[in-house]
């Protein structure tokens, strides 16, 4: 647990940085391997806010981009080349992987692929849900110890 205390302690101190433009700084916190943000989208669900925020904290720690597209079968490719290509223009490296099934196990499997994922953003809590197996126990506690941060951004109007 002290390693994700430490991956959470740094990200946070690099952001706090990068916010009041000291953005040296904050890249010396987050040095080392490529560090990576794991953007978790069901297919035709990501709000435009939700992949801005991203790109504007991949920009700000100095981080590449992974877009997880999760589909169900059958369900036709999404296009995701124009977002590909504005966060390539702000400067932002990233790749596209696309995977079946359940959003949350693929987070999961993706975050035990990889041991540079900072964190992982996604749009809404319920769309972890779908397409899951709601009786795999499993499931739930690999869940309860991802290994980093969930950010949930909601594309929400305020009130």
């Amino acid at each position: 647990m002290s390693n994700l205390r430490k991956k959470i302690e740094n990200m946070l101190s690099a952001i706090t940085f990068a916010e009041g433009g000291e953005f040296e700084t904050a890249r010396e916190f987050m040095a080392g391997e490529n560090k990576r943000v794991l953007l978790a989208i069901r297919l035709g669900l990501a709000g435009v806010k939700t992949l801005k925020y991203a790109v504007n904290t991949c920009k700000r720690i100095d981080a590449d981009l992974d877009i997880l597209v999760v589909t169900t079968q059958g369900n036709r490719d999404e296009d995701l080349s124009s977002f590909v290509q504005e966060a390539r223009r702000e400067r932002v490296r990233c790749r596209v992987i696309k995977k079946n099934g359940c959003l949350k196990q693929r987070i999961i499997d993706y975050i035990n692929s990889k041991s540079n994922i900072l964190f992982v953003v996604v749009e809404s809590s319920e769309s972890l849900e779908r397409e899951c197996d709601m009786h795999d126990r499993r499931l739930s506690s690999a869940w309860d110890s991802l290994g980093c941060p969930l950010v949930v951004v909601s594309d929400a109007a305020s009130a």
